[in-house]
C-alpha cells in the first residue's frame, strides 16, 4: 500500500456539480477535500460535513473565567488589607461586580482571540494548498488529497460530476 500522497485539482462552473462530487469523495471515504468557492457558500460547508463553530464555547468559558478571576481577586485583596470604612462589611459584593464585570469581557475576547487562532491551525508549518486565480473569478473548485493507489478512484468521481477543468498533483507543479 502507497504512502505517499498526491492530490487532484478540479474546477466546476457550477455549484450542484461541486457538491455532487464533494458529497460522493465523502461518501467514498476521502476525507481531505479542500473547496474553493468565489464567496461564501454554505452548501459547500454542510456537504464538507462541517459543524457548528466552538467559537461560543471558547467565549463562555472565558467569560466565566474572567468573572470568577474579577470577583477572587477583589475578594482576596479585601481580606489582604482590609479597610473598615463607616461600620461597611470588609466583602461587599455590589461593588465587586464592576470588576467583575470588565474581567469577564477582557477574558471573553482573549479567549475567543485564542480560539480563533486554535481553529485556524495558526501557525500554520506545512505548505499552502494548491489555489487557482479563477476560483475567485466565478469558478468552484476541489482538491482531494489521497494515497496514490486511490487517487484514480478520486478522479473518476471527480470526472463524473462534470467539471471544466481537471488537473493531477497540481502542488507538485507549483513546488516543483
Amino acid at each position: 500500500m502507497s504512502t505517499a500522497r498526491e492530490g487532484v485539482l478540479a474546477s466546476y462552473d457550477y455549484l450542484d456539480s461541486t457538491l455532487d462530487a464533494i458529497r460522493e469523495l465523502r461518501e467514498k471515504g476521502f476525507d481531505e477535500i479542500t473547496a474553493f468557492a468565489p464567496f461564501p457558500e454554505h452548501h459547500i460547508e454542510e456537504a464538507l460535513g462541517y459543524g457548528t463553530t466552538p467559537m461560543a464555547i471558547f467565549t463562555l468559558v472565558g467569560g466565566l473565567t474572567g468573572a470568577a478571576t474579577g470577583f477572587a481577586l477583589t475578594m482576596f485583596t479585601s481580606l489582604d488589607w482590609p479597610l473598615v470604612t463607616g461600620g461597611k462589611p470588609i466583602l461587599s459584593m455590589p461593588a465587586y461586580v464592576i470588576i467583575a464585570f470588565e474581567m469577564t469581557i477582557l477574558f471573553g475576547v482573549l479567549f475567543t482571540v485564542i480560539g480563533v487562532f486554535w481553529n485556524m491551525r495558526v501557525p500554520d508549518l506545512k505548505s499552502d494548498v494548491v489555489y487557482d486565480p479563477e476560483f475567485s473569478a466565478g469558478r468552484f473548485g476541489i482538491y482531494v488529497t489521497a494515497p496514490g493507489d486511490r487517487l484514480s478512484e478520486a478522479r473518476k468521481i471527480l470526472e463524473s460530476s462534470g467539471p471544466s477543468r481537471i488537473e493531477d498533483d497540481p502542488e507538485a507543479r507549483a513546488h516543483g
